[in-house]
């Protein structure tokens, strides 16, 4: 640990001196405590001239990971030293932005204060395939997705929302009450890339209506989606949750007849659920009630 509190030293500091005040200890120890972590590691982590102090590209590679060690090393320290009842862990939390604004303040607010010796790591801008892989390989160790996800990962379906159109508020069908998808088969299309949910959502109800989007712009972003749409750039589909926070110049535009619906889910990996991980299930069960 000394090694690698000395290693984040240097890193942050990029300077031996500042590094050394910083650990309260000579430059010369500190000096010689970083060439012994090299050379246990074997290969350079710094690299050093007379003025300045850079990480080599295997100090970058290494930072990240001594970062989580000193930090999983301190949760370790307190969950020794815990109550019975309290719940010390981290977990590291997907969502895709502003498709969660309304459930991923109350379940943070709900497990900060539940349970305050948790720490929680949240992942922005991940998509239902990113969630999926991220989870798999233990990167993350619970997101927000859109249904349907792709594998066998456990869910739990939170929200279930009618689709409408965002249009630009210039748009010619921007003052209609309800208009047709149809209306908007010859339109430049602004979409999420890849296998987000949401984009197979709107591809499957666009084929359902005899035509296939063009698409013009993708983004990964969902309010960035609307800012394009807003900016005239094409039109999308958004669903109810997203229509109080339009930006200005987008309008959300009910659709006719039955709207295609985007169910969202909360997913976890069943061997990977720990106290923390257990906890913030647990809460997301009590705040937000599973949708059949």
């Amino acid at each position: 640990m000394r090694w690698i509190d000395a290693f984040l030293a240097v890193a942050e500091e990029r300077h031996f001196g500042r590094a050394a005040e910083r650990l309260h200890m000579a430059q010369s120890p500190l000096s010689q405590t970083i060439k012994k972590l090299e050379k246990h590691v074997g290969t350079p982590l710094f690299e050093r001239t007379t003025r300045t102090v850079a990480l080599t590209s295997a100090g970058h590679a290494f930072l990240p990971h001594a970062r989580r060690i000193v930090g999983e090393a301190d949760l370790a320290l307190r969950a020794t030293s815990a109550c019975p009842g309290e719940v010390y862990g981290r977990v590291r939390l997907g969502f895709s932005g502003a498709l969660n604004h309304l459930t991923l303040p109350r379940l943070t607010r709900a497990l900060r204060t539940a349970h305050p010796g948790v720490a929680l790591q949240l992942v922005d801008r991940v998509t239902t395939e990113d969630a999926v892989g991220l989870i798999e390989h233990g990167t993350l160790d619970a997101a927000f997705v859109g249904l349907p996800a792709p594998g066998a990962l456990p869910s739990r379906t939170i929200s279930a929302e009618d689709l409408g159109a965002a249009l630009p508020s210039d748009h010619r069908l921007a003052a209609r009450e309800r208009i047709s998808l149809l209306d908007l088969a010859g339109e430049d299309w602004v979409l999420m890339p890849g296998q987000s949910a949401l984009r197979a959502v709107i591809l499957t109800a666009c084929h359902a209506n005899g035509f296939r989007p063009q698409v013009a712009q993708e983004v990964k972003d969902p309010y960035v989606v609307l800012s394009l749409v807003a900016g005239g750039l094409g039109v999308s589909l958004a669903p109810t949750c997203l229509r109080p926070i339009m930006p200005a110049g987008a309008v959300w535009v009910p659709l006719e007849g039955t709207p295609p619906r985007l169910r969202s889910a909360l997913l976890w990996h069943p061997d990977r659920v720990t106290d923390a991980v257990r906890a913030l299930l647990d809460i997301a069960s009590d705040m937000l009630p599973t949708i059949e």
